[in-house]
């Protein structure tokens, strides 16, 4: 079972780039289901009426960080040959210490609460986190898929998505068209969101130091997002799929994290004031995407490799290669192994901190998940039949390393501390389908 996700909010972008290797599909989903045809296998069963599935995904990040339990149920109805419908509940926890921008130092650290009520303590030389990260997502979607002749097939869909301080509606739509002895398939969608966000203290004034609690813009603010996608899939021969996919994203609104900071360093390190950061309200995204997969007969092993490149007018690019190959062993066994590689490249407006006496930009950010990175998972995935039904289970290593300039960890403030921490994290997935 995939499990797909639409936006990320303050809370679960932490995760996002961890989850989105586990959970998360093409950002039109409807697209994503019409543009994916699997090859066939000689342990391919017949489509029934009704397929369920269930999956539970438990992630944790090192050093008591971020951990998050997630719970899916995924319906679908085949009303007829030609219709059917699917419904899916998604139901997410999240706990632990949050990093929330500002450098360490060596001396501790005490920041006020973003409601202004309390304060948590960060240790000398320790990344500064936020030890009360809490959040529950819950979602629902439903997509409807239709085969309206020979050729054409039509898909449409709605999500809902609600959090403490978040509620995400979208609606998607797709259409695919074989050609070529059907041995071709051009697809063409997409999908429209827009999300709330009504964060504990109202939305702060981007700048502005973190104890002017009273300077606030608004108790909440709004974003809208559409999403197209242009899509090819090709068969080659007998044994090989291709597929080609471009996607253009145009954000509008609030992107900002409202709980993310900077921190203003003096020129001996030490730092003297945090402040709220600002983000661009206008993102248009790009990505193009080539996936293939390779049936070797007659084992039955199947080899699925894919690249992406991504790119956005905030200056930020990134390359994934993700490749996994399932292995059938006797008796409806199967392994298979897991590996994934992402580099990203920094906005052109993130900067580790802020010099004291210097003009605040108009946008800035320190959050790493907008620097440069690169990320490594390796994973296994066992499956196997249990009464007639498929049951697997993953166990994946996700490990991510920040890079930066070292330099600017400067003066007795800073020296000797980490401004690039590495984050690493253990993610374990169950699937059942019946």
């Amino acid at each position: 079972m995939q499990l797909k996700c639409k936006r990320q909010s303050k809370s679960f972008a932490n995760i996002s780039v961890a989850l989105a290797a586990a959970t998360c599909a093409l950002v039109a989903p409807a697209v994503a289901e019409l543009s994916t045809p699997e090859l066939s296998s000689p342990e391919a069963s017949e489509f029934d009426s009704w397929d369920v599935d269930l999956g539970l995904l438990i992630y944790a990040e090192s050093d008591d960080q971020v951990q998050a339990y997630e719970g899916a149920l995924s319906i679908t109805k085949q009303i007829d040959d030609e219709r059917s419908v699917n419904v899916k509940g998604v139901i997410d926890v999240l706990t632990g210490a949050s990093p929330n921008g500002a450098v360490a130092q060596n001396r501790a650290q005490t920041f006020t609460r973003p409601s202004g009520n309390g304060a948590y303590t960060t240790a000398a030389g320790e990344t500064p986190l936020d030890d009360t990260f809490k959040d529950t997502r819950v979602a629902l979607s439903t997509q409807y898929q239709q085969q309206i002749n020979r050729l054409w097939l039509y898909s449409g869909g709605a999500n809902v998505s609600k959090e403490y301080d978040y509620l995400a509606l979208s609606i998607n739509s797709a259409l695919a068209r074989d050609f070529n002895n059907r041995n071709s398939t051009a697809s063409f969608g997409v999908a429209y969101a827009y999300d709330t966000i009504e964060p504990e203290g109202g939305i702060p004034n981007p700048g502005v130091s973190v104890d002017d609690i009273d300077n606030r813009l608004e108790d909440s603010e709004t974003k809208q997002t559409l999403d197209l996608l242009l899509g090819l899939t090709q068969v080659i021969n007998r044994q090989t799929l291709m597929q080609f996919n471009y996607s253009i994203s145009d954000v509008s609104g609030y992107q900002t994290d409202p709980f993310k900071i900077l921190s203003v360093v003096d020129s001996d390190g030490w730092v003297n004031d945090y402040v709220y950061e600002n983000r661009p309200d206008q993102r248009i995204k790009q990505s193009l995407f080539w996936r293939s997969k390779y049936n070797l007969q007659p084992s039955g092993q199947v080899l699925d490799v894919n690249y992406r490149y991504f790119w956005d007018d905030w200056g930020m690019a990134s390359h994934t290669i993700d490749s996994k190959w399932r292995m059938p062993l006797a008796n409806s066994h199967f392994i298979e192994p897991h590996i994934r590689y992402y580099n990203q490249q920094a906005v052109d407006f993130y900067q580790v901190y802020l010099d004291e006496g210097q003009p605040i930009p108009e946008y800035m950010t320190a959050d790493y998940r907008l620097g440069e990175l690169q990320t490594y998972t390796v994973g296994l995935k066992y499956g196997l039949p249990i009464a007639g039904n498929e049951f697997s289970v993953r166990l994946e290593y996700y490990l991510t390393e920040v890079s930066g300039d070292e330099s600017l960890a400067k003066g007795a403030g800073m020296s000797g501390v980490d401004l690039y921490p590495d984050k690493s994290a253990v993610m374990l997935q169950s699937f059942y389908r019946f």
